[in-house]
């Protein structure tokens, strides 16, 4: 098997996050895509994604690991942390050394140590002037993301959020926001269906979460009809 280069895999991520410009595409997928291809491509250990839902309240969509997914929801529980404050102002928040914060965002530094995590880097997800959300970059060593890494991390936050925020949904009223609101919802079924795998399966829940997304992919239908069916019990996997 050819491994392929670090530029191919990024041409082939920004591949896959355009197309949805043109084709009908499933929100939380393109969101994992997202995280996932970050963690790849750049110097992160694990990541997540934060977006704004219609009452311009952030929920947690996406995140590459269950570390990953408790730091990002503590932050939200707090409404503090350098994902947080990168939604707020729509700056770049870098955290070099996540011990050494002191008395700034105590109860994000507390459960970032405890996962393991010792760096930070967090990227909004804006077009212009409009924020919809941020994603961070967990490192598990001290240390800022190299400036060529960092421009690819707010590059491929920029594509993702384009095609949020495209032409096509911001002329149907409320599709954004109804697509955001779905999302939203999914992540609580897929929450469920990844708890009902895990346990009929005697898996950890992101080895649960790969089957389930295997399974939506291979059968060509999207990550919420099969969690509901899951959920519902009428699809075993």
């Amino acid at each position: 098997m050819v491994m392929k280069s670090r530029a191919e895999r990024l041409s082939d991520t920004f591949v896959k996050l355009t197309d949805t410009l043109v084709a009908d595409y499933d929100v939380l997928d393109l969101l994992h895509t997202l995280v996932e291809d970050a963690v790849d491509l750049l110097d992160a250990a694990q990541a997540g994604l934060l977006l704004s839902d219609a009452d311009g309240i952030l929920q947690l969509l996406a995140s590459t690991s269950e570390q990953s997914q408790l730091v990002e929801l503590l932050q939200l529980e707090a409404g503090a942390g350098p994902c947080v404050e990168c939604y707020h102002t729509g700056s770049v928040i870098t955290v070099d050394d996540i011990s050494a914060l002191g008395e700034r965002w105590p109860a994000f530094q507390q459960i970032a140590l405890d996962m393991g995590f010792r760096s930070v880097h967090a990227v909004p997800m804006r077009v212009h002037t409009r924020v919809i959300g941020a994603m961070g970059l967990f490192g598990s060593q001290p240390g800022a993301l190299t400036p060529e890494d960092a421009s690819i991390a707010q590059a491929m936050a920029d594509v993702a959020t384009i095609s949020l925020l495209q032409e096509r949904t911001i002329r149907e009223a409320g599709v954004l926001n109804e697509q955001l609101q779905r999302a939203l919802t999914t992540r609580v079924l897929i929450e469920q269906a990844k708890g009902v795998i895990a346990q009929t399966k005697n898996l950890d829940m992101d080895s649960a979460f790969n089957v389930l997304r295997a399974h939506a992919r291979s059968s060509r239908q999207n990550l919420r009809d099969v969690a509901e069916s899951i959920v519902k019990r009428t699809l075993m996997i």
